[in-house]
């Protein structure tokens, strides 16, 4: 692990040299085995909680706490790397701060800081909470490579938003070069706009509200964690029936996952007819790889702009749906389920909302025309949607892996309503199975009433009339159960 001196001016010569090591590690917890950081206990009475403030670790890399005979002061032994700008900060601007740890053999292990107020301090941060925020963000965050470092629940702090120009301010210096370094300069130079009383009040507005939009982000890099399989079974088993094939071919993505720990080059498309359950089968991939998920409706998207987002040099200036869509998820790796792409090539003038899509697919980054930042992609997973794959374009189709979903059989229908359609509305609406009983010629005559309809939203719909019937008949005519004959079936939907 490499060692940092700071001792490295003259104005230092008389005062011992500190250095500290830096060890990088990923994890999101942190415990008496997984510190913040690592204090030289030896011959210092460090308590569970000991407070104090850090010295300036560009001059003195050190803990100072008050004792009965003095200030006493500890030298910061190791960091975790992640932790290195948020320290220097703290010693800068000697923000109060209780430190929670233990004593171990290599010294006083740190796994949690807390900003405290006594003695006319100064605040951390405009916002309250911050500190709190920037410890868990930091946390989630990726250790900064060697490379990057060579060139320069007790309270929740998540729940708080960046706002303030204070609070951007601090964040950046305490997040350092966790954030990816493009994102890091972009704001730099967004906030000198900010601050800046050379340029209009709507040029300073809009760069407050790119900056606060960007920061709220977890900026997260595209390693995955592996998937267990049979857990990826289970859900799909329970959201899916039958659809073996389908289901085959995402376990397989996610053997792939867990051999690279990254997202495949290629997204799925899921082409079949309405109601074959492919917006579910999305939601089922979104849940099995732990990420948000965000969905845009091609069908209604006729503008390139709606997803680019339009150009600040207008008062009414907003970023784009796919900006809208990070946001809203907090961080940068999530699933985006398109639906309807055959109808992505549906623009009005002003350009093709396909030659959007595209740019998102390639993983190489977008750049919403709001934001004027390249947004890295490499965490996103597209899962498209259509019902006709001949109305999608060839360069569209290149970028996805394509499953075809082909239509229920009558026996495969007849299973879903009964142990799928039909128990699930009884259950939502507080119905026992015995209340709503269906004979055998009942359940032949629901399938046949739909023998040309595609899908199985029509069967749910069906199953809603049914139960709905029969908690009438139990409500209105005081019986106990209703049981459906094929004549009561077809009376009932016809």
């Amino acid at each position: 692990m490499p060692v940092f001196d700071f001792s490295n001016s003259p104005e230092q010569a008389n005062v011992s040299e500190c250095t500290y090591t830096v060890f990088r590690t990923n994890e999101s917890h942190t415990s008496l085995d997984q510190p913040i950081l690592v204090l030289d206990n030896r011959g210092k009475n460090l308590k569970h909680h000991t407070c104090g403030v850090f010295t300036n670790p560009i001059k003195r890399t050190s803990f100072e706490f008050k004792e009965e005979n003095g200030t006493i002061s500890s030298d910061i032994l190791q960091i975790d790397a992640r932790f290195v700008s948020l320290l220097k900060w703290l010693g800068e601007n000697h923000i109060n701060v209780r430190l929670s740890g233990s004593n171990r053999e290599d010294g006083y292990a740190v796994y949690k800081i807390r900003e405290i107020a006594f003695g006319g301090g100064a605040k951390l941060s405009a916002e309250d909470g911050f500190l709190q925020f920037m410890i868990e963000r930091l946390l989630l965050s990726n250790a900064p490579s060697e490379e990057m470092e060579d060139e320069d629940q007790e309270e929740a702090g998540d729940s708080m938003k960046l706002t303030s120009i204070q609070s951007i301010t601090d964040f950046l210096n305490c997040a350092g070069r966790t954030l990816p370094d493009n994102i890091r300069l972009w704001a730099r130079r967004n906030l000198a706009v900010a601050r800046s009383h050379e340029v209009s009040p709507e040029e300073r507005r809009h760069a407050q509200r790119a900056l606060s939009i960007m920061m709220n982000i977890q900026w997260k890099s595209n390693y995955f964690e592996a998937i267990d399989p049979e857990e990826a079974r289970r859900i799909l088993d329970e959201e899916l029936y039958g659809m073996e094939r389908v289901k085959q071919r995402i376990i397989e993505t996610i053997i792939q996952i867990n051999r690279t720990h990254t997202l495949p080059a290629y997204g799925l498309l899921l082409i079949g007819p309405a109601g074959t359950g492919k917006s579910q089968i999305a939601y089922a991939v979104a849940r099995i790889l732990k990420l948000p998920w965000t969905t845009l409706d091609m069908s209604s998207i006729n503008d390139p702009e709606q997803l680019t987002g339009s150009s600040r040099i207008y008062a009414n200036a907003k970023p784009g749906i796919i900006m809208d869509a990070f946001s809203m998820a907090g961080e940068s790796n999530l699933v985006f389920i398109i639906n309807e792409l055959d109808k992505a090539a549906s623009g009005k003038g002003n350009g093709n909302p396909a030659d959007v899509l595209l740019t998102l697919l390639d993983n190489l980054g977008f750049t919403d025309n709001y934001i004027e930042c390249m947004i890295p992609t490499v965490g996103v997973y597209p899962i498209a949607t259509a019902n006709d794959k001949d109305q999608i374009s060839a360069p569209l189709m290149s970028r996805f892996a394509v499953i075809e979903i082909p239509d229920y059989t009558p026996e495969e229908k007849k299973i879903i309503f009964s142990k799928y359609a039909l128990p699930k509305v009884l259950k939502r609406i507080g119905m026992r199975d015995s209340e709503c009983v269906l004979t055998s010629d009942g359940l032949d005559a629901v399938i046949d009433l739909h023998e040309n309809t595609s899908g199985i939203r029509d069967l749910e719909q069906a199953a809603e009339h049914i139960a709905a019937n029969a908690l009438y008949q139990i409500e209105v005519n005081h019986v106990d159960s209703v049981s459906f004959d094929g004549r009561m079936v077809r009376d009932l939907l016809s």
